[in-house]
């Protein structure tokens, strides 16, 4: 928050506030704009997160009754969301874009691994307890897109002739990737729940950023020439990216949504 719309904030002003809407409680988060000149709400669709922005001179009364005024609204974005696939036996998951199911394999030694079952269908094993599954279907989904991004990037560094420091792998909810200035190339472990082209696409992007540090038509012509799927890869992103993240969500209820119990 800024220091001009700190000024205008109540000292016991809360940070979140809650909207009923049919018996289903919402929390929505509170946000001060000094360049706000009204009322906004927005869903992170990440996150499931409900986001009011307010001016710098408004009030949590205000803010609160815009949110009940538009209850309706949050109800209906809210259950248009794809709802959350927890990584837990039976959970379809899109691995490089094609399906596995998570089986766990209790009695089998070992950690994660695929295979093809008889009738065709594409399986994601887990070997262990059940309460170590959802770490270890994280850890090899995190192992599979590190490997995969630094074989995209070093062959895309290899054709511009520049160096890949490091290669990092975040859970990052705004960016699918981005590159430092010292070289450092961050990218989000989704991306192998995408298909590859798609990878490729992001690897050749940031990688691209070591010759052209900014978006400007030199910076996509030259990711053009050394990828041309990315006019592909950049709709399938339009039209599906959103829905990765809903994947490793926990088993609960998101903390914006909860039910309200039966009323005697």
């Amino acid at each position: 928050m800024t220091l001009r719309a700190m000024l205008y904030r109540r000292p016991s002003e809360p940070h979140a506030i809650e909207v009923v809407v049919d018996r289903s409680i919402y929390l929505i988060r509170l946000r001060r704009h000094r360049q706000a000149r009204r009322y906004t709400l927005r869903i992170q669709a990440a996150t499931r997160d409900v986001v009011l922005t307010m001016p710098p001179r408004g009030t949590v009364k205000e803010a609160r009754d815009f949110a009940e005024k538009h209850g309706g609204w949050i109800a209906t974005r809210m259950c248009r969301l794809p709802k959350p696939a927890p990584f837990a036996p039976g959970t379809i998951l899109p691995l490089r874009g094609t399906p596995h199911r998570i089986v766990h394999r209790r009695a089998v030694r070992g950690t994660v691994w695929t295979e093809t079952d008889e009738a065709g269908e594409k399986l994601l094993c887990v070997a262990g307890e059940a309460p170590h599954l959802e770490r270890r279907v994280t850890d090899f989904l995190r192992r599979e897109v590190k490997r995969d991004v630094e074989v995209a990037a070093r062959a895309y560094a290899e054709q511009l002739g520049v160096t890949v420091k490091r290669i990092a792998i975040r859970d990052q909810i705004s960016r699918w990737g981005s590159c430092s200035t010292t070289g450092v190339l961050s990218f989000s472990w989704r991306l192998v729940l995408a298909p590859r082209y798609v990878l490729d696409y992001l690897a050749a992007h940031e990688v691209a950023h070591l010759v052209e540090m900014n978006h400007s038509a030199r910076f996509w012509r030259l990711l053009l020439k050394i990828c041309p799927d990315m006019p592909r890869a950049k709709v399938w992103l339009d039209v599906h990216g959103a829905d990765l993240h809903r994947y490793g969500a926990r088993k609960d209820e998101p903390s914006s949504t909860r039910r309200r119990p039966p009323e005697h």
